[in-house]
């Protein structure tokens, strides 16, 4: 894997009675953490206070975001992705923008509907007897 690609990315953990909220962008059949890539050199921080504005039209506050842990999965033969957990309170209303086409309620029963990266964490919540 000395020539994989790594794709570095930063999602948010919210987790609402036992289960993770996760959304579906338009034109994907596959769920993820709420998040993306950063822009330029945006810090962590940035890219998720951007990224789940523009998905999730709600606003997260910065002095409550805390790190989750940090993961990498192979995606696909030559695809590395590696993924900041960060969980934060919010203020507005969650709902799908017009980048996603839906958001979901996981438990662990839903971990084969997401990623391998994803799977890392859905392991560690339940593990840490977060996730239901």
């Amino acid at each position: 894997m000395a020539d994989a690609q790594l794709i570095d990315t930063v999602a948010w953990v919210r987790i609402e009675g036992g289960r993770i909220l996760c959304a579906r962008p338009r034109g994907k059949d596959v769920f993820y953490i709420p998040g993306g890539k950063r822009e330029g050199d945006e810090t962590d921080l940035q890219t998720l206070l951007r990224e789940i504005e523009e998905e999730l039209t709600v606003a997260l506050l910065p002095d409550t975001v805390a790190h989750v842990g940090t993961y990498e999965a192979v995606h696909g033969s030559d695809l590395v992705v590696r993924m900041s957990c960060y969980s934060a309170d919010y203020r507005g209303t969650l709902a799908a923008s017009s980048e996603i086409e839906e958001m979901a309620w996981f438990s662990y029963a839903d971990r084969a509907l997401v990623p391998p990266v994803d799977q890392l964490l859905f392991d560690d919540l339940v593990d840490a007897g977060r996730l239901r």
